[in-house]
């Protein structure tokens, strides 16, 4: 029975293949970057959640690395299994693919869905690419066939289309509960984690093929000061080789990724920001549990 006027709370797990938006869709609706964001799939690799507070529900929204097939690291594997626990404790899903295409991991996701007895809402994202317009009419209609979703929703995470009609569905979905978390709480996230998640997505966003992969970020030190605040982070990778194209020639790479990284994360703290980067190796940490755990990696 609906308890009319009652305040609302759960989770919202959103999830899909690698790379089809799901933390662009957070950010969006947060207003706020908590998950960082690039074009190359594997860029979320951690749980993260993002705290959505209203006078009379709060959504806490679940982004989770995208499940993939070929999970042949460890690190891969936790991700994945990462991905499929969010499900397990999910008030309310949001399994996410693009308007314009379906793949075979697209529908590996899908199957996980089988199971599990929270609403699941189908989100066709990238609408703004669908041309001409009767084509997302008959995507809705395909969609609609392949499960029995309680809701299709088409969107643009990135342009905001229909992103306030998916919202007002959030809050009938979520069980009567008090709040979880403080109304000013936008993520569980720290400092530090955010501080090197924005290092990492800016040497992803720099390198090319697959060096991104085989990177980690971790923050030795974060202080705050009557200055502002001093970061030092190291930039752990996987072989020898891969520490020289990091670095780039003259130091020139690194130097361009700390500038970029220094004066997002000013922009986010609203302080001044010292950073000091250093490459270092660590071999093949990312097909290493003990590493991994180490590294600040959670082991599901």
């Amino acid at each position: 029975m609906m308890i009319e006027n009652a305040f609302r709370c759960g989770f919202v797990a959103v999830v899909g293949r690698p790379n089809v938006g799901k933390s662009t869709l957070i950010n969006t609706i947060l207003g706020d970057k908590v998950s960082i964001v690039t074009p190359k799939p594997q860029t979320t690799r951690h749980r993260i959640l993002g705290v959505d507070s209203h006078a009379d529900y709060q959504a806490i929204y679940v982004d989770t690395p995208g499940i993939h097939r070929h999970a042949n690291k460890v690190m891969n594997r936790m991700m994945n299994k990462t991905a499929a626990n969010a499900l397990i404790d999910a008030d309310l899903i949001f399994f996410m693919t693009e308007a314009n295409r379906w793949t075979d991991e697209d529908q590996d996701v899908l199957d996980r869905l089988s199971g599990i007895s929270a609403p699941v809402i189908a989100l066709l994202n990238k609408i703004d690419k669908v041309h001409p317009k009767e084509a997302l009419l008959e995507a809705l209609a395909v969609m609609s066939r392949r499960h029995s979703f309680t809701e299709v929703v088409p969107i643009s995470a990135m342009k905001l289309d229909n992103i306030d009609s998916l919202v007002s569905l959030v809050a009938r979905h979520l069980p009567v509960s008090q709040p979880l978390f403080p109304d000013d709480m936008i993520t569980d996230r720290s400092e530090n984690f955010r501080a090197a998640e924005v290092v990492r997505e800016k040497l992803t966003l720099a390198l090319r093929q697959e060096i991104p992969y085989g990177l980690t970020v971790q923050v030795e030190r974060f202080e705050r000061g009557e200055k502002g605040v001093e970061i030092d982070a190291i930039i752990w990778v996987e072989r020898e080789s891969q520490k020289g194209i990091v670095v780039g020639k003259g130091g020139a790479l690194l130097k361009k990724v700390g500038r970029a990284a220094r004066l997002d994360l000013k922009e986010r703290l609203g302080v001044p920001v010292h950073l000091e980067l250093w490459v270092k190796v660590k071999n093949n940490w990312a097909d290493n549990k003990a590493d991994l755990l180490r590294l600040g990696y959670e082991s599901p």
